[in-house]
């Protein structure tokens, strides 16, 4: 399917979020601009198109169903929550049905939770939780990440640029893209206050060392 970023975003806005987030997994959508930024990227680096893809912590699935509308080969959806995964099948459905391509067949949906995942793909796609409501789950989901490709694309609080590239070289990684941008949480829980709440949140692509390979 041949389509520009813009119009990669807006298939993506087409697409359902949580119906009742989770605040103890930090159940915080990546909106469809952001996404298109993260896959365009991706795709920049001939990281997706023919690429067997994990989207860790996939939620209700939009960076995974964005890297199937590019064209990869596989994509492992891989959540805890049942329930955002019943919504992300739906949006495979509606993806569908916009792009008139056949996804489903590449799709793999595991309910598993991060620390019992055992998968190998060419390419990581994630939006972890950033460790407020449980200290150090973004980490789990960068550990994870090491094990599972050689390209990772992660988004994370602007402020975790230190941690990233320590915790990267520890485990042979080396950055090779970074890039921030204001990062719109609607209000879907009990304790926020604002309809909107931007922030400032990063996307770093991380590559396995040469010589770590």
């Amino acid at each position: 399917m041949k389509i520009s970023k813009s119009g990669l975003a807006i298939l993506l806005s087409r697409l359902s979020s949580f119906e009742s987030p989770k605040p103890a997994i930090e159940q915080y959508p990546t909106d469809s601009e952001r996404a298109a930024e993260t896959l365009w990227l991706a795709a920049m680096h001939s990281d997706i198109q023919e690429k067997s893809v994990a989207d860790l912590g996939c939620g209700t699935g939009i960076l995974g169903i964005g890297a199937l509308l590019l064209g990869a080969s596989k994509v492992f959806f891989v959540d805890i929550d049942k329930d955002a995964l019943k919504i992300l099948k739906e949006n495979i459905g509606t993806a569908e049905k916009l792009s008139g391509e056949g996804l489903i067949q590449r799709a793999e949906i595991m309910n598993s939770g991060i620390s019992e995942l055992k998968i190998r793909a060419d390419t990581v796609l994630e939006n972890p939780p950033f460790g407020v409501q449980s200290s150090h789950a973004d980490r789990e989901f960068l550990e994870k990440a090491f094990e599972t490709a050689d390209v990772i694309y992660s988004i994370h609080k602007a402020e975790s640029n230190n941690f990233i590239n320590k915790l990267s070289a520890s485990h042979g990684f080396r950055i090779t893209n970074h890039l921030e941008f204001d990062f719109p949480i609607k209000k879907t829980m009990p304790y926020q206050k604002r309809k909107i709440h931007r922030f400032r949140a990063g996307l770093w692509r991380i590559e396995k060392a040469v010589d770590s390979r």
